[in-house]
């Protein structure tokens, strides 16, 4: 009778291939003045059902709604890229009430054209200054936390209020790229600038 050795994911992979150790699912939860922001949860799928369910929320990011299952694996995505990357997007969850108010966080998925930072928020919540107050915190984030030496945010030409966040933020345009089929402008930033030192 034959018998298989059990292999373990680090030996069936090449030592390049292997996951950082330690790399944990769960994010470090950070806080700003009136968010905190933490990993997603299952308590936060009908919220976040909700948010993409919306063609105003979804329309520049990716363009098509996504409902029930679709949704889901949209949410399941966001956590799994904790898993893989060791960083992703934070639930960002208003102090005040306990509501999801969006996704704010880091991507950089295979075929990526970088390490971004990113948001989306519900329609209810923008224009609060929301978005650029998570965003700045995580910018901070990434340069000093996690030495990145620099940051690029992914927006469609016609979505004017993100454009004004990375504005805000002091991102440039550096370019433009096509991601999921759509048209989108390359904002980046340097850890050495005026607003962050060197």
């Amino acid at each position: 009778m034959k018998t298989f050795r059990r292999m373990s994911l680090r030996s069936a992979l090449p030592e390049s291939d292997w996951p950082a150790p330690d790399i944990r699912m769960y994010a470090t939860t950070l806080e700003t003045d009136r968010l905190l922001l933490r990993q997603f949860c299952e308590r936060d799928f009908a919220e976040y059902e909700r948010m993409t369910a919306n063609m105003d929320v979804m329309r520049y990011t990716g363009g098509k709604t996504c409902i029930g299952v679709e949704a889901w694996r949209h949410m399941a995505s966001l956590v799994g890229h904790w898993q893989l990357r060791g960083y992703g997007y934070y639930a960002a969850e208003s102090k005040a009430n306990g509501k999801l108010v969006g996704r704010i966080g880091f991507g950089n998925p295979t075929g990526w054209p970088g390490f971004e930072l990113g948001w989306t928020l519900a329609p209810e919540h923008q224009g609060h200054g929301f978005a650029t107050e998570a965003a700045r915190r995580l910018l901070d984030y990434a340069f000093d936390e996690m030495d990145r030496s620099h940051v690029i945010s992914l927006i469609h030409p016609d979505n004017t209020p993100s454009r004004r966040v990375a504005d805000r933020l002091g991102e440039k345009i550096e370019g433009e790229t096509e991601v999921l089929g759509m048209p989108v402008l390359i904002y980046g930033i340097d850890r050495i600038s005026p607003s962050h030192g060197v």
